[in-house]
């Protein structure tokens, strides 16, 4: 729509299903970059991709026509199918249902980007559960931290 503006930044976090660390890290760049072009391919613009062996971090500039579900549902969808033609695993490779978004201004878009890029450093003393919950903590979301994962039955 014309004289439409809009700034807005996102990170979403999401682990592998019961946070088993399959990714792995010959294949971790490609995936990164798949993501990556995932998202772009929804008219958003993507900032960084990275994770561990057992989530993803994205950073991108939403669309204002999309809804952050429709872009993760996307992103999701496309990346596990992805893995599994490619047959990284030897086992059907899944998401964790949900995901976490976060918002920020432009101001804080460069500390997020450097905290994304730097998540082997974070992770040297912090689970993906504790790095989670932190988060979530920090954005004022504590009501739903019981229910956060699917655990292995």
């Amino acid at each position: 729509m014309a004289n439409t503006f809009h700034q807005l930044y996102v990170q979403t976090v999401f682990p592998v299903k019961y946070r088993k660390a399959l990714i792995h890290s010959s294949w971790k760049p490609e995936l990164q970059a798949i993501i990556g072009n995932l998202i772009n391919e929804t008219g958003c613009k993507t900032f960084i991709i990275n994770g561990m062996d057992d989530h993803m971090h994205c950073l991108f500039g939403l669309k204002p026509s999309l809804s952050v579900s429709d872009v993760m549902k996307s992103v999701k969808a496309k990346s596990s199918k992805w893995i599994n033609e490619n047959g990284y695993l030897r086992r059907r490779f899944e998401w964790q249902p949900g995901y976490g978004s976060f918002s920020y201004s432009r101001t804080d878009v460069n500390n997020v980007y450097h905290y994304i890029r730097s998540q082997a450093k974070h992770h040297r003393g912090m689970s993906f559960r504790e790095e989670y919950i932190r988060m979530l903590k920090e954005a004022g979301v504590t009501d739903e931290i019981p229910y956060l994962f699917d655990e292995l039955k």
